[in-house]
């Protein structure tokens, strides 16, 4: 569910949404990882100037662990490297 939004989510920000991948990893129980996989200039959006796109995708995210009690980390990859 989350990754699904993550995705929708990268791909309206990307210049090139067919680039995007999301790929979740659950750690244990309580933790899961959320890596977006862009290439170089859509990575750049995704992070944002200073860090705020990133940050406001992370605080969405972190709404959801009232509901399902997971916390997510989420990390943005530039493929190909």
């Amino acid at each position: 569910m989350i990754e699904n939004f993550v995705l929708k989510f990268a791909k309206l920000i990307a210049t090139k949404p067919e680039d995007i991948e999301v790929e979740r990893k659950d750690i244990n129980k309580e933790y899961s990882e959320i890596t977006i996989y862009a290439n170089k200039a859509d990575a750049g959006k995704l992070i944002g100037k200073e860090g705020k796109m990133i940050g406001a995708i992370k605080t969405l995210i972190s709404g959801c662990k009232a509901k399902d009690g997971i916390s997510y980390k989420v990390n943005v990859v530039i493929k190909g490297d």
